[in-house]
C-alpha cells in the first residue's frame, strides 16, 4: 500500500523539527548567558549530525497503527512530540561515550574529547580531561532537560499527553537503570548472558523500540490489546537490535560504523557476544576485555576466536529467533491502518540486518 508523504521522508522532518527547536533554544540561551551558546552548538552538532531516527521512526508508526492520521491537525505536533526521543538517545550517547572512554562517534570526536581538546587548545586553567567530562555530563544533561520541554511544548491534546505520561516516565528511568547496570557488570567483571541480556533490555530495547511503540499508540488513544502486542513486538526487536550492534562493535568497518574496530573489546563490554564467547572457550577474550591499548592483532584474533567458537552463529541464531517471535506478535496484533504494519514488519528486518 502507498505511503504518505511524510511517512516517506520522515528521517527528513525529524532532522527539520529538531533544527527548529535546538535553534529555539539556543537563542534563549544566548539572552541567558552568551557563552552557553558553545554547549548548545555542540548538542546541537551531535543531534544534527547522523543518526538513524530510529526511536521517532517507531514511536510514529506506533501512532500509525492506533489509527494517527499523517493528513490530520495533529500529524505536525505528533512529529514534534515523537522528535523529542532523538534528545534522549543525545543524552544517552553523550554519557555513554564518557563512561567508556571513546574517543570517536559517527567518524569525530566525541563531546567529551571535543570540549577536552578546546581546554587544552585555549590554554585554560585546571586538567583539560576534567573539564571535558564535566562539560558532556552536562550537556548530556541539557539534551535529556530538553527532551521534556520539547515533548510537552509539542501542543499535543492534554488527553495525549495523560497517556504518554507513563511510558516516558518509565522509558527514561529504563534506560538509566540499564546504562548504571551496564556500568556495574563491567566493574564487575561478570561475563554471563544473563547480565548482557538484562542490560540488553533495559538499555536498548526499551528506549529504542518497545517504549517509542507505546509511546505512539498512547498519544493515538490505542487500545490494550494494541498497546501489549506492539509492547511484544518491541521488546524483541529491541533486543535483536541491541545483538547486530554488538556483532558491528567488534566486526563493523570503522569507515561505515564510525567507531574504531573493536572499540567495544576495548571498553570492556560485557555483550552476549562476548559472554558467549567466554563461556564455549575464547580465552584470548580474559586478557582483551578492557585494555585500551589493544592492538589490531589481537581483536583480529578475538574475532578468530570468536567465530571459531561458535558464539558468532549463536548471536546471530538469537536475532533470527527474537526476529520470528516479534514478526509472530506483529502478526497477532490488531492495527487501524494495515500500513502500520506491513511498515513495522520492514523496520523489523532493516533494524537487525544493518551494517552500522
Amino acid at each position: 500500500m502507498p505511503l504518505h508523504p511524510l511517512d516517506l521522508e520522515l528521517p527528513k522532518h525529524v532532522d527539520a523539527a529538531l533544527a527548529g527547536y535546538l535553534a529555539e533554544r539556543r537563542a534563549l540561551g544566548e539572552r541567558m548567558e552568551q557563552s552557553f551558546t558553545g554547549a548548545v552548538d555542540a548538542l546541537a552538532d551531535f543531534v544534527l549530525g547522523g543518526g538513524k531516527r530510529v526511536r521517532p521512526t517507531f514511536a510514529w508508526w506506533g501512532w500509525r497503527a492506533a489509527g494517527g492520521d499523517p493528513d490530520g491537525e495533529l500529524a505536525h505536533r505528533v512529529l514534534t512530540a515523537v522528535s523529542s526521543l532523538e534528545l534522549i538517545q543525545a543524552c544517552a550517547l553523550v554519557h555513554d561515550d564518557l563512561m567508556d572512554a571513546s574517543e570517536t562517534r559517527r567518524g569525530m570526536p566525541t563531546v567529551h574529547v571535543r570540549f577536552a581538546e578546546e581546554h587544552r587548545r585555549r590554554g585554560w586553567l585546571g586538567a583539560s580531561e576534567r573539564f571535558g567530562l564535566a562539560a558532556a555530563v552536562l550537556i548530556g544533561d541539557v539534551a535529556l532537560a530538553w527532551a521534556d520541554d520539547m515533548l510537552f511544548a509539542a501542543g499535543l491534546p492534554t488527553d495525549a499527553l495523560q497517556r504518554l505520561s507513563l511510558p516516558w516516565r518509565d522509558m527514561r528511568t529504563e534506560m538509566l537503570a540499564g546504562q548504571y547496570l551496564d556500568v556495574l557488570t563491567q566493574a564487575r567483571g561478570d561475563s554471563s548472558p544473563g547480565a548482557a541480556l538484562s542490560i540488553d533490555r533495559l538499555k536498548t530495547a526499551a528506549y529504542t523500540v518497545e517504549r517509542p511503540l507505546h509511546m505512539g499508540a498512547a498519544i493515538g488513544g490505542g487500545s490494550p490489546e494494541l498497546v501489549a502486542g506492539l509492547r511484544a513486538f518491541g521488546a524483541d526487536i529491541g533486543v535483536a537490535f541491541q545483538l547486530r550492534d554488538d556483532l558491528l562493535g567488534v566486526f563493523g568497518d570503522p569507515a561505515v560504523t564510525g567507531k574504531p574496530a573493536g572499540d567495544d573489546l576495548r571498553e570492556g563490554k560485557r555483550t552476549l557476544l562476548v559472554a558467549l564467547g567466554v563461556e564455549f572457550g575464547a580465552d584470548v577474550l580474559h586478557d582483551a576485555l578492557g585494555r585500551p591499548d589493544l592492538d589490531a592483532a589481537t581483536v583480529d584474533a578475538c574475532r578468530t576466536r570468536l567465530v571459531e567458537v561458535g558464539a558468532v552463529r549463536a548471536v546471530e541464531e538469537r536475532i533470527s529467533a527474537l526476529t520470528r517471535s516479534a514478526l509472530d506478535a506483529l502478526e497477532r496484533t490488531p492495527m487501524a491502518d494495515p500500513v502500520a504494519a506491513e511498515r513495522l514488519a520492514e523496520l523489523a528486518v532493516s533494524a537487525t540486518k544493518r551494517t552500522r
